[in-house]
């Protein structure tokens, strides 16, 4: 079934948003979306309420929608999320490792690797899909949807504070990854979880330096 209107518009407009094209604090309205886009308000409108029941927007009554700012609790609660997942996850995906599944953590780390200093973003990009196939792998459907959101907020703190940018092509983070990589395709549940949750305590400390604030999940 093709997608409909709304749902397009939603993809292009939560893109906007992750990617900071849409900044924190910008308030966006209907009428002004529809020529933009060259559309009715009903589906514009119908886009922006999903994305409210998301999170990414915050509904101004009588004005239009707000999207939302990224402070420090945002970043800690996702990395908490993500702390409490995502080791279990990559646990899980070590336990029900397939031939597949390591070619696809490899093609990514690899892309990672080359975009590192010329383009942090495309390295984003390739690490996101690391972190997803690893949530895809654990088998766990309600897992892996949790985590996605986590990994697009994630993706957003990359795009709206800048600092970040350069951890990406660190070779801490890409040695952190191989590590992850290396206990997953050994088929080691104990090591990948270990791993996982050395790069996430890596990660915390990348973004806490941006607001220079501890975690206490994260000793």
């Amino acid at each position: 079934m093709a997608e409909s209107l709304a749902t397009r518009l939603g993809s292009r407009l939560r893109q906007q948003i992750l990617t900071g094209v849409l900044a924190p604090g910008t308030v966006v309205v209907e009428p002004r979306l529809a020529a933009d886009f060259a559309v009715s308000k009903t589906p514009v409108r119908e886009a922006l309420q999903q994305l409210a029941s998301e999170g990414l927007l915050t509904v101004l009554p009588k004005k239009g929608y707000l999207v939302r700012t990224m402070g420090l609790n945002d970043v800690q609660e996702t990395l908490d999320l993500r702390m409490l997942l995502e080791p279990h996850a990559a646990r899980s995906a070590a336990g029900f490792l397939t031939d597949a599944l390591v070619a696809d953590l490899r093609q990514d780390l690899d892309a990672q690797r080359e975009a590192a200093e010329s383009a942090p973003l495309a390295a984003m990009s390739a690490a996101r899909s690391f972190h997803r196939r690893l949530a895809s792998g654990s088998r766990n459907g309600r897992l892996a949807a949790a985590l996605d959101k986590c990994l697009d907020e994630t993706a957003r703190a990359h795009h709206v504070l800048p600092g970040l940018q350069d951890y990406m092509g660190a070779p801490e983070e890409q040695a952190e990854h191989e590590l992850i990589y290396a206990a997953v395709a050994a088929g080691d549940p104990v090591a990948a979880e270990s791993a996982m949750r050395a790069h996430l305590r890596s990660i915390h400390a990348a973004m806490a330096s941006q607001f220079n604030a501890p975690g206490n999940l994260w000793g």
